[in-house]
C-alpha cells in the first residue's frame, strides 16, 4: 500500500457514502456530526466538490418539479428505473 499522504480515517466517508449523502445535504437535514463528515470531504476530495455543483446545477435548471406536474406514466417509468438502479448497486 502506497501512502499518499492522506491516511483513511475510520470517520472519513467515501465518495459513494457522499453521493448518497447529498439529497439529504442539500435538504439540510443531516445531523451534525454527518454534516461535519460531508464538509469534511468537500474539503478533502478533488471530485465531489464538482458533483455538488453539477447537483446545485441541475436543481436550478429543473426548478422545483412537483408530483402533480408529473404523468402517470412517466412516474412509474422513473420509479421503476429507480428501483432497478437502487438493486444494481
Amino acid at each position: 500500500m502506497v501512502d499518499d499522504g492522506r491516511a483513511e480515517r475510520i470517520d472519513e466517508l467515501s465518495c459513494q457514502e457522499f453521493a448518497e449523502l447529498v439529497t439529504d445535504y442539500l435538504e439540510d437535514a443531516l445531523d451534525l456530526p454527518t454534516r461535519a463528515r460531508f464538509d469534511e470531504h468537500l474539503v478533502d476530495c478533488p471530485d465531489c466538490p464538482v458533483y455538488l455543483r453539477q447537483m446545485w446545477e441541475i436543481i436550478g435548471a429543473v426548478g422545483i418539479l412537483h408530483e402533480e406536474h408529473v404523468s402517470a406514466e412517466a412516474r412509474e417509468v422513473l420509479l421503476s428505473r429507480f428501483r432497478s438502479w437502487k438493486t444494481a448497486t
